[in-house]
């Protein structure tokens, strides 16, 4: 099992469930795994009778949510296998903790998620703070224009920290409309892209090529699967 963290303080609930979307309609055995303190997922993936941890299905994506580590995952579902069920594990981090108990630092490809508010920047950071060796992270940045200056703020902050940052830079354009599409699929119970900017599908086909073998046009065939709602 391939597994992916998303670390920082920054809400990523639904850029990780739009990657896992794509992964899926390609054919992937998908795990999303929410371990942050908020457990978003809890109120915006449909579910029957939650309890304190659970997995639930959703657009074909397992969504796991309460969990402190795989090992609880695995006794939950009943797993002794050595090999984990699933093709890839997203997991959202936002906690020292969850970083240490889901083994982070051992991904396959550990992205870190942030705005450039001081919050998301100061806290995804700290949850970084106890790293003991370095770490490389590719940097995913939701700001309104790609600026220079917003990335070497963010550099100057991490100098302290453990971190080794790869040179590929993955934007998210925000104010321009996206953020409303993505509240009408929570209220809908939804994945849609069809009304998603151009710019905010080529960075979740960023994304998801770093994540899987696979060519371009295999990711933008499933891509375009989702917008044709099929």
């Amino acid at each position: 099992m391939e597994k992916v963290g998303f670390i920082g303080a920054f809400d990523k609930t639904d850029l990780i469930l739009n990657i896992a979307k794509i992964l899926t309609t390609m054919g992937k055995k998908v795990l999303m795994i929410d371990s942050t303190i908020t457990q978003k997922a809890k109120y915006v993936v449909p579910v029957i009778n939650p309890t304190a941890s659970y997995i639930t299905n959703f657009e074909d994506i397992d969504v796991a949510v309460g969990f402190k580590n795989i090992e609880e995952i695995k006794r939950y579902l009943g797993d002794t296998s050595e090999e984990f069920a699933y093709d890839i594990a997203l997991i959202d981090i936002d906690s020292v903790e969850g970083l240490k108990e889901f083994e982070i630092s051992k991904a396959d490809k550990k992205y870190f998620v942030t705005s450039f508010d001081l919050y998301s920047l100061k806290k995804g950071l700290e949850i970084l703070s106890e790293l003991k060796e370095p770490i490389t992270l590719t940097k995913v940045l939701y700001a309104k224009e790609a600026l220079k200056e917003d990335d070497d703020y963010l550099n100057f902050l991490s100098l302290d920290y453990k971190v080794n940052w790869d040179k590929d830079l993955i934007y998210f354009p925000i104010e321009n409309g996206d953020l409303l599409v993505l509240f009408e699929n929570q209220r809908v119970s939804k994945i849609k892209f069809k009304k998603l900017s151009i710019q905010y599908k080529e960075s979740l086909a960023y994304i998801v090529l770093g994540i899987v073998n696979t060519s371009e046009s295999n990711v933008r065939r499933a891509i375009k699967t989702i917008e044709r709602g099929v």
